[in-house]
């Protein structure tokens, strides 16, 4: 596949990256030639150094012999424009980042079309989604599911005191027979494990279950689900507006923000919010502020660091549920190790979007998660496919990957080594980074 990407700034080259090790035809765009010629040298790319909102730098891509056409500047109106002249010269399918919540509007949707854009990407609502999902649910790490809760995939740390700690995974899946170890990430590795593996103290397991079980994975790993009420952000960015105007009556949010002006424009965007103008790193203004009786933390500055340490911070004082925005991808292992809770990185959000496309441009049921240094999706098994000739364990699958579960007839149920994929059956594959479209091959 031709891909054609506008813009190597932190989402546009860690697609890039992500893509290249795709095997994909990755061609990047920027006018940074010294940014792109470290990519170029680093990455199985081709990069571009021109303007991709001019025909000439458009047209030097022959970029309407590409599949896909991503334009991810730091600018929306560029990014729209860039599209709708790709679009003019042949493109099949256009993605724009935007800044504005205004072009997702249904009622603006057709409007956007017309322009030239097919998709659309808004990093800072995708980010308020998982924020939300973390809320909820906010005894995980990650929290996936397909068709409506039928198949679930969570992230969950275990400590010593889970009753599950210790065990060989071959002794869980004969004791518990409900869930699948889908993965384990350890220090800084995913590993697919087999067996012979035990869960240790630290690991992040990310295990499948149905729905009607999942509540019992909360006695197994020794967690408990909090109810989130009481929510205090540090940070007014455009993460936290989006997020306070998604969120209704659910939870009562205050936003705190060391710029005055910020604090003044604020109101307007976040009504239902209470907004203090401060520094959340003051341990004296936590405390003047009730930290104590706070359920959950959300630090979303512009700083990785200073959201890390300050969910640090905040767990000390006892808050339940802490959410860090983590924009350097090399400190999310850090972060992760520091048990700081929940870890929202845009790009790797961004990711998953241009992964599902990519899988399934057909189908908007189609999901995928992109983490550090794995992927998730929802594959659909093609009549013919290799995937449904034979019993999984007949397979010779790679050891960087497992199926977990799959969506028969819109039943959920996990996979044995004597399951037999069949045609139709939507399967969660966990699969280690670059492995995701081989094993795509597989069921198509």
């Amino acid at each position: 596949m031709k891909i054609v990407i506008a813009g190597a700034g932190e989402v546009g080259s860690h697609l890039a990256k992500l893509l290249s090790n795709e095997n994909q035809d990755i061609i990047l765009i920027d006018e940074n030639a010294d940014k792109l010629a470290a990519l170029d040298a680093a990455y199985n790319i081709m990069t571009i150094v021109g303007c991709p909102t001019t025909f000439g730098t458009l047209r030097e891509t022959n970029v309407g012999s590409a599949d896909l056409f991503i334009a991810v500047t730091p600018y929306e109106t560029d990014n729209v424009v860039a599209c709708s002249m790709a679009k003019s010269l042949g493109v099949k399918t256009t993605v724009a980042r935007i800044a504005n919540y205004d072009y997702m509007n249904p009622a603006n949707r057709e409007m956007v079309r017309r322009m030239g854009v097919d998709r659309l990407i808004y990093p800072e609502y995708l980010a308020a989604l998982e924020i939300i999902t973390a809320l909820e649910h906010s005894w995980v790490r990650h929290w996936f599911e397909l068709h409506e809760g039928q198949i679930i995939l969570v992230g969950v740390r275990i400590h010593d005191s889970a009753p599950i700690a210790g065990m060989q995974l071959k002794d869980f899946a004969n004791t518990n027979h409900h869930f699948h170890v889908s993965a384990i990430k350890r220090n800084d590795e995913s590993i697919i494990p087999r067996g012979d593996d035990y869960i240790r103290n630290g690991d992040i397991l990310y295990i499948t279950t149905t729905r009607d079980h999942v509540h019992d994975l909360l006695d197994l790993t020794g967690k408990v689900n909090h109810r989130i009420k009481r929510v205090l952000i540090m940070g007014g960015s455009k993460i936290a507006v989006r997020l306070a105007n998604m969120v209704g009556n659910d939870f009562k949010f205050r936003i705190i923000d060391n710029d005055i002006k910020r604090c003044h424009a604020l109101p307007a965007k976040c009504e239902d919010c209470d907004i203090i103008y401060g520094d959340a790193r003051d341990p004296e203004l936590l405390s003047e502020l009730g930290i104590d009786e706070t359920d959950a933390f959300i630090a979303l500055t512009g700083s990785s660091e200073t959201n890390i340490l300050s969910c640090l911070t905040a767990k000390e004082h006892g808050v339940k549920k802490t959410i860090a925005e983590v924009e350097n991808i090399q400190f999310i292992s850090q972060a992760e190790g520091l048990n700081i809770g929940t870890v929202i990185n845009k790009k790797l959000l961004a990711s998953s979007s241009i992964f599902q496309m990519l899988l399934d441009s057909d189908s908007s049921t189609s999901k995928c998660l992109a983490l550090t240094d794995a992927e998730v999706a929802e594959l659909e098994a093609r009549p013919g496919s290799k995937i449904t000739k034979a019993p999984v364990r007949q397979l010779n699958l790679s050891r960087n990957m497992t199926l977990a579960g799959l969506i028969r007839n819109g039943q959920g149920m996990l996979i044995s080594g004597n399951t037999q994929i069949q045609p139709g059956d939507h399967v969660l594959v966990f699969c280690l980074l670059g492995s995701i479209h081989k094993v795509e091959r597989l069921f198509n």
